[in-house]
């Protein structure tokens, strides 16, 4: 019987209808998976040995019970065969020594989803500049005058930190903007801090496309986060809504391009965001939109990936 751990945020806060690392426990649990809930905090390092307390967990898709925990059990994590990581960014050192604990429990055998090195080595704005035929024009710097020039090329631009999510601190800025000065003093931290400028892409209103990929390999449909009236950014927590729409024939031969080095790089489930023609970011962390598709669409994301889990453990 497969064991499978999950390191996830407080499964008591989650909303089920929404929540993809659900979904994965609900087939996981169907299967017959042993099921180990683990929060980040729980994890520690014995010498060499990663262990953690663990509650065994049992799941329902049930709104008003959704979770029942066993009482928590001091664990090696090489008693798993398998972890999924799931913890929600901030990317913080936490997060960054959270992923060597797991790299030990890799080192044991375990298969942890997604690969612990690549976790901390692909950022999710800035992997996606090393497919440059994909993405917009883009400049990554702390330089006020480098930011300048490039909206005063690009005329219309995308302001964004490097390690947040949900739309969280998304500027869009046009060149004879009046707060320009102080929206990059205050996302730089006045010259301290790297950020993002991108060209904007006009076709956000018709949505920032989610496709998922599950071993380099895309689900045929994407969540088209669509901006509410007023809002450049169309991420859910923004307050966008969501639409299902099939993958084009670019979007495929964006998921072509990038498919092969995720595989690679033990990056089995991942979201990419594409607007219009143009990837912008690539989301590894803890990918979501499951939910959603498997609802539109009558599929089982989360079997095609379990699916994908016990072909690498064979």
């Amino acid at each position: 019987m497969m064991k499978l751990g999950v390191v996830m945020d407080p499964i008591g806060s989650i909303n089920i209808k929404k929540d993809s690392t659900f979904a994965m426990l609900l087939e996981a649990q169907q299967r017959e998976y042993e099921l180990y809930y683990i929060e980040q905090p729980a994890m520690y390092l014995d010498g060499q040995q990663a262990r953690a307390k663990v509650h065994a967990l049992k799941v329902d898709d049930n709104p008003t019970k959704w979770f029942e925990l066993a009482i928590a059990k001091d664990i090696a994590l090489a008693e798993l065969d398998v972890i999924l990581m799931r913890k929600d960014p901030p990317f913080n050192m936490d997060y960054i020594y959270s992923t060597y604990l797991l790299e030990a429990a890799e080192q044991e055998g375990v298969l942890v989803v997604n690969k612990p090195r690549s976790l901390r080595d692909c950022n999710e704005k800035l992997f996606a500049l090393q497919f440059p035929n994909c993405i917009p024009p883009t400049r990554v710097t702390s330089s006020a005058a480098q930011l300048k020039n490039f909206i005063e090329e690009h005329e219309d631009t995308i302001l964004k930190p490097l390690d947040g999510m949900g739309g969280e601190s998304i500027f869009r800025v046009k060149k004879d903007d009046v707060n320009l000065n102080v929206i990059i003093e205050t996302l730089t931290n006045k010259g301290k801090r790297l950020i993002m400028a991108q060209d904007f892409i006009p076709e956000i209103i018709k949505g920032d496309k989610r496709i998922l990929l599950i071993d380099g390999e895309p689900i045929p449909y994407a969540l088209a986060r669509i901006p509410s009236k007023g809002e450049t950014r169309g991420n859910l927590a923004a307050g966008g809504h969501a639409e299902g729409l099939e993958l084009s024939g670019h979007d495929l031969w964006i998921c072509q391009q990038v498919g092969p080095r995720l595989r690679e790089m033990g990056l089995l489930f991942v979201g990419l965001d594409v607007i219009g023609d143009y990837l912008t970011e690539i989301n590894v962390t803890s990918p979501t939109c499951i939910r959603e598709l498997d609802t539109l669409y009558d599929l089982n994301i989360s079997a095609t990936l379990m699916d994908a889990i016990e072909k690498l453990k064979q």
